[in-house]
């Protein structure tokens, strides 16, 4: 493990601290950044200057994704408003659509890989799924929450499913096309902690996750990231999740009748997993990772794709794990050779992205306006 002290270049273009950043994948070098100013930045990262800003609104624009498989068009909402843009449409900067379904403030949005739904978590806990073909709220996935929904993600490799967490400390799996949660993780219960020790005061709230793209699965697993306030970012395997649920479920609705010769070998399979803790990690101070809330998690696409974790925090660190080691982790219990490096900043990092560029791929939102920009290999 090395210590990193990287100066970084710095992208300057808002008027108030940034808050979100995200990376073209068609076009490399191509950066948005969007801020507390109610803007969103356009960076080619070949050019100097800011090349565009996007007047939003009056209000932060929290989030910005993509519209999967056409990035020309961008979403951002703003307060408890979702616009979306073409970037081509640089003169007028009119929305294409708008939609203004959730009742409180939206804080993430993602699209899925279809391009068919967005989805939008907010303060009140819910979750709208719209459908951006028909122009339409689709379902309201509610009750799974108990406070601020803080980060949403998509399945890719699940087409009806999606993934939520909370300030409520919880981790939510949810079928969308039915409106139930499949899965409920709650991070705030003592069986959930790794116990190696208090990781700092702060709740285990969900503050982001970052699922990989299918073609990353061969690096990653069917894994989920998530950045928790105690620090601690946990790595669970979303498919061993899943089948232990439904084990369980299947396992009560079969009370009073005998089990199949498969299922007994599959629950001893998860019941191995569960013992050993091989479904999930905990990278924690002891293996050096953050002091303090771990505010946004991404996978990389620079070099081998997803072949790093980054996560960023509010100890001013951000911290480059290696996937590739993941799974001889959760099989062997050795996690002590995780951590790449480690890169001390100036101040909390609001959002992190990565570029899939040999050089200049870490873009970093931190609590200021300038955006930083890195190297890492």
């Amino acid at each position: 493990m090395t210590e990193a002290e990287l100066k970084p270049r710095r992208l300057r273009g808002h008027k108030a601290a940034a808050t979100c950043c995200i990376a073209s994948r068609d076009r490399p070098g191509l950066v948005a950044t969007s801020g507390e100013d109610g803007c969103i930045c356009w960076f080619d990262l070949r050019c100097k200057d800011v090349q565009l800003i996007t007047d939003v609104g009056s209000e932060p624009v929290t989030s910005l994704c993509f519209k999967s498989g056409n990035e020309d068009v961008v979403y951002a909402p703003s307060g408890k408003e979702v616009k979306s843009f073409d970037v081509h449409m640089a003169t007028s900067w009119k929305p294409l659509e708008s939609y203004n379904y959730n009742k409180e403030e939206i804080n993430q949005i993602a699209c899925n890989s279809k391009s068919s739904f967005l989805a939008c978590a907010d303060d009140g806990g819910d979750v709208k799924i719209i459908d951006i073909c028909q122009h339409c709220p689709y379902k309201t996935l509610r009750a799974g929450h108990s406070s601020i929904c803080s980060s949403v993600q998509f399945i890719p490799w699940r087409p009806w499913e999606v993934i939520t967490g909370g300030l409520d400390s919880k981790l939510v799996m949810w079928d969308f096309s039915k409106g139930r949660p499949l899965k409920i993780l709650d991070f705030g219960l003592p069986e959930m902690n790794n116990n190696s020790g208090a990781q700092c005061y702060n709740p285990a709230f969900v503050h982001a996750i970052a699922i990989p793209d299918v073609d990353m699965l061969d690096k990653t697993d069917e894994i989920c990231a998530v950045g928790k306030g105690d620090g601690v970012v946990n790595v669970i395997n979303i498919e061993s999740e899943l089948i232990t649920s439904r084990s369980k479920n299947s396992t009560k609705a079969r009370k009073g009748s005998q089990s199949t010769s498969k299922d007994n070998i599959r629950a001893a399979e998860i019941e191995i997993l569960d013992q050993n803790g091989g479904k999930r990690l905990h990278l924690d101070y002891t293996l050096g990772g953050h002091t303090a809330a771990a505010s946004c998690v991404a996978f990389s696409l620079f070099g081998e794709r997803g072949k790093y974790l980054i996560s960023g925090g509010n100890d001013k660190a951000v911290k480059v794990w290696d996937c590739s080691r993941f799974l001889q982790a959760r099989q062997s219990g050795i996690n002590n050779d995780l951590l790449r490096r480690n890169i001390n900043l100036n101040r909390k990092v609001n959002w992190l992205c990565t570029t899939p560029t040999e050089s200049e791929n870490l873009v970093v939102c931190d609590t200021s306006k300038v955006v930083k920009v890195y190297s890492i290999s």
